[in-house]
């Protein structure tokens, strides 16, 4: 971000930096703890993760809050229009990743509170520590607004969707074999989506960072490679 004659305009384009990477690591606590209640078991711990949903939307509406009123009183341009707008659309992903989170722990909860001991039929740590990578390598990136580890993010992504794709067809395997395990199957399918889906919203926020750096738009870049070779 450059200095301004107006140092005010500086503190409240660095308060709504700091808070979306508050807001992040908040976000990044929410999914580490659901997959450790889910190894574990602890059921208080995802209960705390189910209720802390709520400090997560609220921060997401601080935020928007703050970036629509600095919009209004500031008139940002260039570069710094970019920084707030990007902020704006880091913190909706960051608040569908809490919202993932808290899918997860649910989840885990019903698995752990059922009548039949939980027995894992799939390993999702790899895909679960990939996607907290990703996290916490893309808002690293919007601190230091440094786009450079955005193929990094884009290449672990598509680890994580073929990973899933692996666990689904494991499932269904299951499932077909022995239908006493399809409840739990379900539940476990539904968990290894919810982290594919953080996945997602990682890369989201990478290509967020990108923009505000270069502004350049690179989401659904293959869509207009195939749209620009039309005529």
């Amino acid at each position: 971000m450059t200095q301004h004659t107006l140092k005010q305009f500086d503190v409240e384009l660095e308060e709504i930096r700091r808070g979306v990477l508050q807001m992040g690591g908040l976000v990044e606590t929410q999914v580490a703890r659901a997959l450790e209640g889910l190894a574990s078991g602890d059921l208080a711990l995802l209960d705390a993760v189910t209720a802390g949903d709520k400090e997560v939307n609220l921060a997401q509406i601080k935020l928007d809050d703050e970036c629509s009123r600095l919009i209004a009183r500031r008139q940002p341009a260039a570069t710094d229009l970019r920084f707030v707008l990007s902020a704006i659309k880091a913190v909706a992903d960051l608040e569908r990743i809490g919202d993932e989170a808290k899918k997860i722990a649910k989840a885990a909860r019903r698995l752990h509170s059922a009548d039949v001991p939980f027995t894992p039929r799939v390993g999702l740590s790899q895909s679960a520590q990939l996607v907290l990578e990703m996290l916490r390598t893309a808002l690293d990136g919007f601190a230091r607004a440094d786009a450079s580890h955005a193929q990094e993010i884009k290449l672990k992504d598509a680890e994580v969707d073929t990973q899933f794709k692996g666990t689904m067809r494991q499932l269904i395997t299951y499932m077909m074999e022995d239908p006493r395990t399809i409840t739990s199957s379900l539940e476990t399918l539904f968990i290894a989506k919810s982290i594919e889906r953080i996945g997602d919203h990682a890369m989201n926020v990478a290509e967020h960072v990108v923009y505000m750096v270069s502004g350049e738009d690179v989401r659904f870049e293959n869509t207009q490679a195939v749209l620009g070779g039309k005529h």
